[in-house]
């Protein structure tokens, strides 16, 4: 009886994804004054196909990925937050957070100072929500937040509220926000292209009837998966 020979998939070992949906070439690194770190939970850590984290982090230089779920004596963490040349921010939703949508140029300069450190938590609102509540240390941390009226362009996965965005949305809308209030330079044009195309090859994927994916309607139609929650005050959450 001859052997089966299962197909194996070359994969990218730095966006993470195949050799044939690599979007490596779409990156385009940004330099921002701003450092954004992205605290990502283990479970989205598995998600790398998927997941907007590692690629947020490959469109920024100033950034970093730094894994688990508490926080508290995290070394590495806590190595930022101590760090007097450090102005530590969370980004989080709350009425007592700074919105970097409203404030104007000179209000976001004072309060984000020289060198500010952007903590992102970067999982489902489950599982961001529990690395709030574990990590001491983040629990502290003045929180900032935006403003938005955009729909995200996640439809292949499905989102529990109208105006949730994904890490790499998120971020996106935080450097615009930060390039309206004079603090940011860079040019954020073509930031979500490499986002844009992962969503792009997906959803070809869902339309091979061999893939293991494959769930489209009859007629080719692709159905988002924009499934949201009804009364709802959250508006932002990373995945």
């Amino acid at each position: 009886m001859p052997l089966s020979i299962k197909k194996t998939r070359i994969q990218c070992y730095k966006c993470m994804r195949s050799s044939s949906t690599c979007i490596c070439k779409y990156i385009t690194s940004l330099q921002t004054k701003t450092r954004f770190i992205i605290l990502m939970h283990p479970k989205e850590y598995k998600k790398e196909k998927k997941g907007t984290g590692i690629m947020t982090n490959l469109q920024l230089e100033n950034s970093e990925i730094i894994v688990g779920v508490d926080f508290t004596h995290h070394k590495r963490v806590n190595e930022l937050l101590t760090n007097e040349k450090n102005a530590a921010f969370l980004l989080y939703p709350g009425k007592d957070s700074f919105n970097l949508s409203t404030n104007k140029s000179a209000e976001i300069h004072t309060v984000l100072g020289r060198h500010p450190h952007i903590f992102i938590l970067d999982g489902t609102w489950p599982c961001a929500r529990k690395m709030l509540k574990l990590s001491k240390n983040l629990q502290t941390l003045k929180r900032v937040s935006f403003d938005t009226t955009i729909k995200s362009k996640f439809i292949i996965k499905q989102q529990p509220e109208p105006l949730c965005l994904s890490t790499i949305e998120s971020v996106y809308t935080v450097l615009n926000s930060l390039k309206e209030g004079e603090f940011e330079k860079c040019d954020t044009k073509d930031f979500l292209v490499p986002f844009e195309k992962m969503i792009e090859y997906q959803l070809e994927y869902t339309l091979i009837p061999d893939s293991e994916n494959y769930g489209s309607t009859a007629n080719g139609a692709v159905i988002s998966k924009n499934a949201y929650k009804k009364n709802t005050q959250r508006t932002i959450i990373f995945e």
